[in-house]
Order: structure tokens, then sequence, then C-alpha cells
């Protein structure tokens, strides 16, 4: 019989994961979250409960995946009462936190008798609905074997990386890169609009050139478009990319471009435009974009196909 699942937290990644482990026969016993609407809605959706406190989640569930905002939610979920009577229990991790934040939910687990392993995610929603999220492991091997079946139905990749914190390092770095890139394509594109370039010749070049990259496919129509649905917020590119700056800093290493590229973010949270996805970095990098709302911006003019 499949392992029941519980999920503390269920936001646009947490909800999409559980509709699939449900689809996939893993049965969701208990859902929690913050926003107790959020947690309701799904469990109506789910057949399951909606946990009022997260000791309901642990003894309703044998495996509890957690997808938390940030180090301080993860400590609180696990000095909060998701440890109680955990004994034989395992928890997948799934937020992007400082690797010393899993090594701390690691010596929890193992001293309640409970297993854990840091599943970080490298996808965005569409996937996580999909069960093709790609994933990095980090923990014990014993747990990451056990946990292969469902990391099987989350994902169509995942990688075992090694001991505690070393996924939480390698997607730190994943994060540092993709964020600069998205930075630096706004500041590409910003200058094209600015010189009068077709942006839709720029991004087809910029394909077939040493510019290509997976951010100029996933969020360059968006930046030309203005169309900053969040798959992934500035606010959590500020948090990923502090995160990578502190790892840099205890090596003793200067990252001036990564420096850069987090005070960009940090200056949209600034302008209340946390929440954007990361495209909306193009909202700096534009001529007439800073202070006007994107409602009243006229769309880019169709393009006329260049004859052959």
């Amino acid at each position: 019989m499949a392992e029941k699942i519980g999920f503390v937290g269920v936001g646009r990644m947490g909800a999409n994961m559980a509709r699939r482990l449900q689809e996939s026969g893993y049965p969701v016993a208990a859902v929690f979250d913050v926003s107790s609407a959020a947690a309701h809605s799904l469990a109506q959706e789910l057949s399951c409960v909606a946990a009022e406190n997260l000791k309901t989640v642990t003894a309703l569930s044998d495996v509890i995946i957690t997808v938390v905002s940030d180090d301080l939610a993860m400590k609180r979920i696990f000095a909060g009462g998701l440890l109680n009577r955990a004994k034989g229990k395992l928890f997948l991790n799934c937020a992007t936190v400082t690797p010393m934040t899993h090594r701390w939910v690691e010596q929890k687990c193992e001293a309640k008798g409970a297993q854990v392993l840091e599943a970080c995610m490298a996808s965005s929603i569409t996937q996580a609905r999909e069960g093709s999220l790609y994933l990095m492991c980090g923990g014990k091997p014993e747990v990451f074997e056990r946990a292969k079946p469902i990391l099987e139905k989350l994902g169509s990749s995942f990688r075992y990386l090694g001991a505690a914190g070393k996924a939480a390092e390698v997607k730190a770095l994943v994060n540092l890169v993709m964020n600069a890139n998205t930075a630096v394509l706004a500041e590409g594109l910003g200058l094209g609009a600015a010189l009068g370039l077709d942006l839709t010749m720029l991004r087809e070049v910029f394909s077939q050139t040493g510019a290509r990259s997976g951010v100029l496919q996933t969020d360059g129509a968006d930046m030309q478009n203005r169309d900053h649905a969040c798959f992934f917020s500035a606010a959590h590119a500020a948090k990923d990319s502090g995160i990578a700056l502190r790892l840099a800093k205890e090596q003793g290493l200067n990252l001036p471009l990564a420096t850069a590229t987090k005070k960009q973010y940090d200056r949209m949270i600034k302008e209340g435009l946390g929440e954007l996805d990361k495209s909306g970095v193009a909202e700096l990098t534009f001529k007439g974009r800073v202070g006007v709302p994107l409602e009243v911006v006229a769309p880019p003019p169709p393009i006329t196909p260049t004859p052959l």
C-alpha cells in the first residue's frame, strides 16, 4: 500500500505537487499552510484533512513534504510540533534555504528517530503539476533510496549530491547564475528597446548566438510584453541570491555580479514589485517603465515579417 503523504506549505508549488502525488497513487492525508484558506481549499479538492496544527500532519502521514518560504519558516515548523511522535517518518524538504538550516533539520529529525532528505527544486509550477521537476537531493544515502519512489513521481530527473546541505549549496549556485542571467537579459533587451531595435528579432539573434540561455527562452518574451505573471518571484530571487552571497563570504570570495544582481531584486522589492515574476526586473531597465503601472503601457506593435 502506498505511503500516506502530508504537506506543509501548499502555495503554488506545494499544492501542485500534492495534486501530482494524489493522481500518481499516493494518498494525500493532510495539508497545512499558514494560510488556512489555502489549506482548506486544497483539502476539499483532494478529500483530505486541513490540519489545524503541525503535529496532526505528522500523525496522519508516513511522508511529510515541506515547501516553505525561507529559513525562519523552516525552523519554525520543525520547532513547532512537526516532529511530535515523528519516529519512523520521512521528511522531504523542498524549500530553498541555507545549507546550515538543512543540517540543523537533519539533526533535529534524527534525534526524534525520523529520516530527512533535502529535495531542492530547480523547476517551476508547470513542472510541479506535471511531475517533471528537477530535484537535487542531499542527506543520508539510505534515506535517498527510501525516497526514490516518491521522487520518481515528482520529478523527471533527480540527483543525489551528498550529505545534508550539499544539495542546498548546488541550488544556491543554480539560482545565483539564473538570477544574474535574468538581470543581464533585462538590460540587453532594455538597451535594445532604447536603440529602437525589433526585440523579437533581437531575441531570435540571442537564441542563435552566445547570448542564448534558458532564461531567454522562459523570460525573454515576457520582458518584451511586460507579462510578469509569477512563476518565481523577485522576492525569492533576492533571497536566493543572498544565500549564495553568504556562502561566498564564508569562502572569502567577492562576487560583484551577484552582488549587483541582488541589488536589482532588492530594488524591485523596495518599489513594490517583489511579487512579480523575476522577469519583472525588466521594469527597471526599459526606458519609461519605472513608476508606470503595467496595465497602462501599450503593448509592443505587431512585428512585420522580413521578406526572405
